[in-house]
């Protein structure tokens, strides 16, 4: 019997010690907006610069073969007229014809509208500056430049629209 408790004890140690080191190396979003450099799909650059002033900012990192990123660039486009006052950012690592066929299937208004802009991520500084942990990840930044909500489990983006509706 001491050695069955014994193995228990180990088990549960060795158990807990995996979730708290997980943790650890878990990417955490960035509180602020980092410095970056990016491209717009005429391949013009965009840096932290160019970013909108006086308004909140919704950055969307999605991949064009991601499910959960299609679902959550639909539930975007279906409510992108809430959007109005902020300034939006889809920031992916696929190519422009890529981008163009997902966008048009997924979120076939949102290339048109004058508060969304569409990056390219071709030199792999987004997960690093970033921090998302997966596909999709969504940031909603103050017009201060500060982190208000990061999720990478809110594909309908009930969650983003609360905040951005209550803040009118």
């Amino acid at each position: 019997m001491g050695s069955l408790k014994f193995t228990l004890v180990f088990f549960i140690v060795l158990w807990q010690g995996l979730c708290l080191s997980t943790n650890i190396f878990a990417q955490k979003p960035a509180e602020t907006i980092p410095h970056f450099s990016f491209t717009k799909l005429d391949n013009t650059p965009f840096t932290t610069k160019n970013l909108a002033v006086g308004k909140d900012m919704l950055f969307v990192f999605f991949d064009v073969t991601c499910d959960h990123c299609k679902e959550t660039i639909s539930s975007l486009s279906k409510r992108l007229k809430e959007c109005n006052r902020v300034a939006i950012y889809l920031i992916t690592l696929d190519d422009k014809p890529q981008i163009s066929t997902f966008l048009t299937q997924h979120g076939p208004n949102l290339s048109k509208e004058k508060n969304v802009t569409i990056l390219r991520d071709k030199k792999d500084q987004f997960i690093t500056l970033f921090g998302p942990r997966k596909y999709p990840s969504v940031f909603l930044y103050s017009r201060e430049k500060k982190l208000l909500l990061y999720d990478d489990q809110d594909l309908k983006l009930e969650k983003f629209f609360h905040i951005i509706l209550s803040t009118k």
